[in-house]
């Protein structure tokens, strides 16, 4: 049995954000220290507050 393998969309945009370099290590780090990167998570976010906001869940 041959098992496709699922193609991931590619990605081409960039979000660009000034933070405190203090804050973008820490946050960096607690990701290291979760196994996962800023970037996963970032995407995360923004996946989990566009599906409340569609939803109408957005309580901002």
């Amino acid at each position: 049995m041959v098992v496709a393998k699922k193609r991931k969309k590619k990605k081409d945009a960039q979000l660009v954000l000034r933070m405190h370099k203090d804050t973008r290590e820490r946050f960096v780090e607690a990701c290291q220290d979760l196994d996962t990167t800023a970037a996963h998570e970032v995407r995360r976010f923004i996946k989990r507050f566009l599906k409340r906001y569609e939803n109408d869940e957005y309580d901002g």
